[in-house]
């Protein structure tokens, strides 16, 4: 067994406009500040990361890695997670998506599904670059507005769907292998990849590809009312990254598990800091332990109660607490006896 990597915190939440948290410096210097070991960096933000030099630059990697060094800090992963939801996009949602394209893009469907596929492309180039072993993204979705069967889904309709994801993902997987990288999807409602029996179906689809893995968040399961822990002994040997994100579920005589399309605060299910909510952690972080996981387990805040500074904050003493620091010898050495095999059948009365 190995011990988990930890505190690292998905910076993509506390960027912002201002002074400290519009730079990967000025970020670096607040996250090492609180406790924080190391960075997920979101790929989507220029102004933080440059994917397109990271691919072709290990110059530019190599800096990268010196200036959060200095800091204290490593990279945990790099994410895609926008780039990843547009290689599939039902019609349905191309203008709500198109926001997560370059402008140039918005309104030709095709051309931003190209380009989601070069950045991912590019990405696995850049983790390799950086000498990372795993890269968080979502699988986007073409079958979710049909995910509850009413009406009546017409028959084959989901394969197909899970068909032609499959095909638009494979190329990725081969790139992340040639990389030498795992690929994690976040199983996240919203993508056709939301659960586990939805990773199952993909999986099988793409042939058992080894680099199609799970980005195990416990908070996304919690409010589709699935078992986090339950989940591990099932999925563990494909997961190789960690959001550690609490929840909260307390149905209620109006509303449940789809939230009657009220915002955060209001819902039955809502995300918490860690600690604040349902989530047994102190069994995710043994179960973890014991099958030897060997990511990073990295903060990501979503609360609509408590500010980011103090989510943040509390993030990296949460982590630090939850990780198992794994023993190298069993606990009841001082009574093992040397073996002896003839001595054992005679205890055995043979």
């Amino acid at each position: 067994m190995r011990t988990i990597q930890g505190p690292a915190i998905f910076l993509a939440q506390f960027a912002q406009e201002h002074s400290l948290f519009d730079t990967l410096d000025g970020l670096a210097r607040w996250a090492a500040d609180l406790g924080y070991v190391a960075v997920q960096i979101p790929t989507w933000m220029p102004h933080l990361f440059d994917l397109e030099r990271a691919a072709n630059s290990i110059a530019y990697c190599d800096d990268l890695r010196g200036r959060l060094a200095t800091c204290g800090l490593v990279v945990s992963e790099l994410s895609t997670h926008l780039q990843g939801q547009l290689v599939a996009v039902h019609p349905a949602y191309d203008l709500l998506f198109d926001g997560f394209a370059p402008e140039s893009l918005r309104g030709c469907p095709a051309q931003r599904q190209q380009w989601a596929v070069a950045q991912l492309q590019l990405a696995a180039r850049a983790s390799r670059n950086l000498g990372l072993t795993a890269h968080a993204s979502f699988s986007g979705a073409l079958a979710w507005p049909y995910f509850y069967p009413w009406p009546q889904r017409p028959a084959g309709l989901v394969d197909e769907a899970f068909a032609e994801l499959a095909r638009r993902w494979l190329p990725i997987l081969h790139a992340f292998d040639e990389a030498g990288v795992d690929l994690c999807f976040e199983l996240h409602p919203g993508e056709d990849l939301h659960d586990g029996v939805t990773f199952e179906r993909f999986l099988a689809a793409v042939s058992d590809h080894p680099r199609a893995t799970i980005l195990y968040d416990p908070s996304h399961m919690l409010l589709q009312q699935m078992d986090p822990i339950a989940f591990l002994d099932h999925y563990h040997s494909r997961v190789r990254a960690f959001h550690v994100k609490d929840a909260e579920f307390q149905p209620n005589g109006r509303s449940g598990v789809y939230g009657g399309f009220q915002p955060w605060i209001d819902r039955p299910g809502r995300f918490r800091t860690p600690g604040a909510g349902q989530i047994d952690f102190a069994r995710i972080f043994s179960k973890l332990a014991q099958y030897d996981y060997t990511g990073w387990a990295v903060l990501e805040w979503e609360d609509p109660l408590e500010s980011a500074a103090e989510g943040a904050r509390k993030g990296a003493g949460f982590i630090r607490e939850q990780i198992v620091r794994v023993t190298d010898r069993a606990f009841d050495d001082f009574a093992a006896a040397d073996t002896d095999p003839e001595r054992n059948r005679r205890i055995l009365g043979l």
